[in-house]
């Protein structure tokens, strides 16, 4: 899988990609507490946004948009602008590839470049081991990374009829 991948800014011709990458993890998990997946244009709004401050970047392979990663303000307070949340999303039938790591990796880079010194995840982690919307995946993922967990919020989000 990872060879050609070409990691690089998004783009508003990326939107119709990004969304539907997006649209399969809030349609079929709880990863993403939105109920209903945002369109094209609304994706495209969002991109915008992140990107007049933040690195928005998407992994490509063949012309292909795999995956992409984001920053974007962690709490709107003046003192926390040295820290930003991270959200990173991948094809579903590209996961388990290495491809979150390469976005990661050239998403910390762009990050430690503007002087950022905290990355945060919010993540949804399942309540038992056999819930069919959501596993331990992110979490392990970003403890592969070194990450390391601060906190936890006890029934912040309510998805399937499910506490997160």
């Amino acid at each position: 899988m990872e060879k050609n991948i070409k990691i690089r800014v998004a783009r508003a011709q990326d939107a119709e990609a990004l969304a539907r990458i997006y649209a399969y993890y809030v349609e079929k998990t709880a990863i993403t507490f939105e109920y209903e997946a945002p369109d094209a244009a609304e994706i495209e709004t969002r991109r915008k946004k992140i990107f007049e401050h933040y690195p928005y970047l998407v992994a490509e392979q063949e012309g292909r948009v795999l995956g992409y990663v984001y920053a974007h303000e962690f709490y709107g307070r003046a003192a926390y602008a040295w820290s930003v949340e991270a959200s990173i999303y991948v094809a579903s039938d590209a996961r388990g590839q290495g491809l979150g790591r390469k976005l990661y990796a050239a998403l910390e880079d762009a990050l430690r470049g503007m002087g950022v010194l905290n990355i945060n995840a919010c993540i949804a982690v399942p309540r038992t081991e056999s819930d069919p919307y959501l596993t331990n995946g992110s979490l392990a993922f970003h403890k592969r990374l070194g990450y390391n967990m601060v906190g936890i919020f006890h029934q912040s989000g309510c998805k399937f009829g499910r506490w997160y």
